[in-house]
């Protein structure tokens, strides 16, 4: 039985969202713009959908503008920030690249976290003053599973930096957190469907009111002139099916992957020789969410890893699904201090909604005889050129 475990990357849709999405594929064409009958008819839908996509976040329906996924609103609210107001950008070390890229490309500060990936407040107090804007750190990292302290990132921003405005990256937590509750502090929050057994291709940013944003895409004035475009119905429609569900099972579903996830870890720690679990080193996965578990293991490297892994019918990453083929180690390691020669043996391995006991058990007979035998055969040159006769 293959394993999937790169939920992180993307999720299966859920087979609810499908069903809701399939007749506006199928059945409905109207343009939700127009002003006949079933273009009415797509309207409301879309309605129906903002109201179910505001209350899985805690916001307004008008407080919602529909993206073509969780990049282009990381994108919206960071660029879309600066645009409107100037100033400067800061953000955290190990956002995903859809946040630290804007940052980056308006010449903004980066901040460090420590080993855990947890942001260094004292270097957020020395990034922040009043010429600050706009500050993105992510409820949950995508590579490691860290949750991030945002209330106390809030408090920070507020004293000393009381007009910026605060952006977080909620792609990775809406599966796992109380969003509701855990991003109240931010003034935008992004949202992206596939990871929650949504659609690819679709996402959302809710705009607190009386947050300033200018638009990426003109033109149409869709979305009260926040995102121009034809909204796509039948993501929007599958979205909120899913959001709704994700958070109707999320008790019961972290709950249960959370143990999974533990069974994992700890079967691989026991049975991969000097495997280091990256972001709880000491054991402590309080501060992880319940569907990553990401180590580092000495004497490999990845992509040889992954690919024996796929021989044995195991699907995993070495990291963020966005920086898959390239041949640095991950910035977020290097953010967090995992020394270059260990950070080239990561392995993320990712759960999710519909996660099962035989996915971790696969794993865990794949994984270990996998490593052990790239550990033998890195040994080979090393015994072979000390046992060789002189010449």
């Amino acid at each position: 039985m293959p394993a999937y475990l790169d939920h992180a990357a993307s999720t299966p849709m859920r087979p609810e969202a499908i069903e809701a999405m399939l007749p506006w594929l199928r059945d409905h064409h109207a343009n939700p713009s127009g002003a006949h009958r079933p273009a009415r008819q797509a309207r409301r839908a879309v309605d129906e959908a903002r109201d179910d996509v505001a209350e899985a976040l805690g916001a307004d329906p008008g407080e919602i503008v529909f993206t073509g996924g969780g990049t282009e609103a990381d994108n919206l609210a960071v660029l879309g920030g600066h645009d409107r107001r100037g100033g400067m950008l800061v953000a955290s070390a190990i956002e995903h690249p859809a946040v630290l890229e804007p940052v980056r490309s308006r010449a903004g500060r980066i901040v460090g976290v420590d080993a855990q990936g947890l942001i260094d407040l004292d270097a957020l107090d020395t990034a922040l003053d009043p010429e600050v804007t706009l500050v993105s750190v992510m409820l949950a990292n995508n590579e490691v599973g860290t949750v991030q302290p945002l209330d106390e990132v809030a408090d920070h921003v507020r004293r000393l930096a009381p007009a910026a405005t605060l952006h977080t990256d909620a792609v990775q937590a809406m599966g796992w957190l109380d969003v509701v509750a855990a991003s109240a502090p931010a003034d935008l929050v992004s949202i992206s469907a596939h990871k929650v057994g949504g659609p690819k291709g679709m996402g959302a940013l809710a705009v607190r009111r009386g947050t300033p944003l200018a638009p990426r895409q003109l033109g149409g004035g869709q979305e009260r002139d926040r995102r121009g475009g034809t909204l796509d119905v039948a993501g929007i429609v599958a979205l909120a099916t899913a959001l709704r569900l994700t958070v109707e099972h999320r008790t019961a579903t972290v709950a249960r992957v959370g143990v999974l996830r533990d069974r994992l870890a700890t079967g691989l720690l026991a049975a991969v020789p000097d495997a280091i679990e990256t972001a709880a080193p000491d054991g402590d996965r309080s501060r992880l969410t319940a569907g990553i578990c990401h180590l580092c293991i000495p004497g490999i490297e990845s992509e040889a890893l992954l690919f024996l892994l796929e021989q044995g019918e195991v699907y995993a990453s070495a990291g963020s699904s966005c920086a898959s083929g390239a041949m640095e180690p991950s910035p977020v390691l290097a953010a967090m201090g995992v020394r270059r020669e260990l950070a080239f043996g990561s392995l993320r391995l990712s759960l999710g909604w519909c996660s099962t006991a035989d996915d971790v058990d696969r794993a865990l007979e794949v994984i270990p005889p996998a490593v052990a035998r790239l550990r033998r055969f890195a040994r080979r040159p090393a015994v072979a050129a000390a046992t060789a006769s002189p010449a």
